[in-house]
């Protein structure tokens, strides 16, 4: 094929016309490549030799010096020669086919992508040890070991459709039997796969576990031009990343961990380096949701990461993801917090509270949680976060909690220094945070501590009663004569969500009180009835109707948590593991 044919933009010469003197094509080009070749010369030898007063003298004053002579000769002569193999190279790829020339091509690109995924591999050498009590017991109590296999069941069942119907997707549509995704994700795949990675394996279903692992390493992408949740990602990819790793030992889980990880740095890139609420992933350009007063980033969202990047700079060696997380600490140090609490909302270029709200459930809620397994995390050597996490606790009893008349504790939202009687779902799970935090206060609050956490439970299983189809909904109220009810129409659904769940979990390891196996079995019975349907389990929109209108979702954390909580309330071990989200357990 001529050579023309393979320039874009050039005619084929009319061989009929061309003159004696006039040059081929193939002529011309080699000729261009020996010109820029001697410019190059030139140009290297007055930029790029050393800067060494001898060696120029030597080169372009003929000194004297042997040396200099020497050492400018070798430099001219290397130059020299990478320009003779550029020639032949050039004159060789002329010579090729235009489909051999793509093929180079897509080899060089393949080459390159693969040394880029060998670096991002050198991660230092970890010692992992499996953590002790995971799996492997089996309960003595015939009653215990039989709803234990219930569980695991409904486990099997919601994975069993997932994967028939959804199998990749985010979440799963259960009704629809389709796969689901909010914007939360952006076009990032595979929530639910991470996310119920522990779950998998501490349930001992080993070859879903595989699977799931088979599928991070073959599809679990983050190169792509999408934008996420900081928060969200952290919690189910980074966090079901991570504690499949401690479980497992997986080398997969702990280097998608590391590069996931890099993937969200771009976030705390803000003047005060509190990190945007969204990010794109290919971009780095982050910004926070417009609702949040003014701009603000939420305390729940960059409260919630320091778990996480502690362990990724302890797996990746990169002192830099620990060093983000230290940074929020010495912002919320430096400013004055109102009545001792934390406002919902800071923004991250003024360094400034927005709007006063305090709250313990959404928007609030994992900040405190993650103080306390900071500290706990640590083994109990993160003096700062013990700090924080009892001096808050102190401020929201003296400011958010109160007693109904009936005699039920909750704890109330704070709005410019009024409260609003509303506790969220989202806020139950502090009852299970306070008991874990209650032996490490001060020794006259120890016991205080665990009567405030029973109370809290007992409080959110009256909202579950209270129902008709006896699970709990998304806020209940005290005022008007009514407590532990919804009394807005958008407060009454329930989302397959596992605070309450949760709570019973710990207050049953620290006092082994029947009722809590009880409660929660009773949840269980209630999303047996209500919520399983024959693509899995939904959500339902209206807790106190007599039959349920289903929202066709199977939440990621139904698995991750509602699940799991449930099934380790009927094990008698106790997990050593750091479950970096919504389950810390230690004896």
């Amino acid at each position: 094929m001529p050579v023309a044919s393979l320039l874009p933009f050039t005619a084929t010469p009319n061989r009929k016309s061309a003159s004696p003197t006039s040059f081929r094509l193939t002529e011309k080009f080699i000729l261009l490549l020996v010109f820029s070749g001697f410019i190059t010369l030139c140009f290297g030898a007055i930029f790029f030799l050393p800067d060494s007063s001898k060696l120029l003298s030597g080169v372009f004053f003929r000194s004297s010096s042997v040396e200099a002579e020497t050492r400018a000769g070798t430099i001219l002569a290397k130059i020299r020669k990478d320009h003779e193999k550029a020639l032949i190279e050039a004159k060789d790829t002329l010579q090729k086919r235009p489909d051999e020339i793509k093929q180079d091509i897509n080899s060089d690109k393949a080459k390159l992508v693969q040394n880029r995924q060998g670096k991002g591999d050198s991660l230092p050498f970890v010692q992992y040890v499996r953590p002790p009590g995971a799996t492997g017991h089996e309960p003595a109590d015939p009653d215990a070991k039989a709803k234990r296999a219930k569980i695991k069941e409904m486990m099997q069942f919601s994975w069993d459709n997932y994967k028939r119907y959804a199998w990749g997707s985010n979440e799963l549509r259960p009704i629809s039997k389709q796969g689901h995704s909010s914007n939360l994700f952006g076009s990032l795949k595979g929530a639910t796969i991470v996310d119920a990675l522990d779950t998998l394996y501490i349930m001992e279903m080993y070859d879903e576990f595989e699977a799931a692992t088979e599928w991070v390493e073959s599809n679990l992408d983050f190169n792509m031009n999408a934008e996420i949740s900081v928060f969200e990602v952290n919690i189910r990819f980074v966090g079901g990343l991570l504690s499949a790793y401690y479980l497992s030992g997986k080398e997969v889980f702990r280097r998608k961990a590391v590069e996931l990880g890099e993937k969200l740095l771009p976030a705390f890139k803000t003047p005060t380096g509190i990190p945007w609420a969204l990010l794109n992933l290919k971009s780095g350009i982050g910004r926070n949701w417009p609702w949040a007063s003014g701009g603000s980033s939420i305390l729940a969202e960059y409260g919630t990461l320091h778990l996480e990047f502690m362990h990724l700079s302890e797996l990746s060696g990169r002192p830099d993801f620990a060093e983000k997380v230290m940074n929020i600490r010495k912002v919320l140090n430096r400013l004055d917090k109102p009545q001792g609490l934390y406002p919902n909302y800071l923004n991250p270029n003024s360094g400034q509270w927005g709007q006063h709200h305090v709250s313990v459930g959404g928007l609030g809620d994992s900040f405190y949680e993650y103080l306390l397994k900071a500290w706990l995390m640590s083994d109990k050597t993160d003096e700062e976060g013990k700090k924080l996490y009892y001096d808050a606790l102190q401020a929201i009893e003296k400011n958010l909690i109160r007693k109904s008349s009936g005699g039920l504790t909750y704890i109330a939202e704070w709005k410019g220094g009024l409260l609003e009687h509303k506790m969220g779902h989202l806020t139950c799970f502090a009852g299970g945070m306070i008991a874990l935090g209650a032996d490490g206060g001060p020794d006259d609050k120890t016991g205080h501590q665990m009567e405030l956490a029973a109370e809290i439970a007992r409080t959110c299983h009256e909202s579950y009663a209270r129902t008709s189809m006896k699970l709990g909904p998304e806020a209940f109220r005290f005022d008007g004569g009514v407590e532990a009810i919804a009394t807005r129409q958008n407060e009454k659904y329930f989302i397959l969500r596992p605070e309450v769940i949760e709570t019973y979990m710990y207050m049953w390891r620290f006092t082994h009180d029947p009722k809590y196996r009880q409660w929660g079995w009773e949840a269980v019975q209630a999303l047996e009835k209500y919520c399983r349907v024959e693509g899995g389990y939904s959500g339902v929109r209206d807790v106190y109707a007599n039959t349920p209108n289903h929202d066709d979702v199977q939440q990621s954390f139904y698995l991750a948590e509602t699940l799991k909580d449930n099934n380790n309330k009927k094990q008698k071990n106790k997990l050593q593991i750091n479950k970096l989200y919504e389950q810390l357990c230690y004896r």
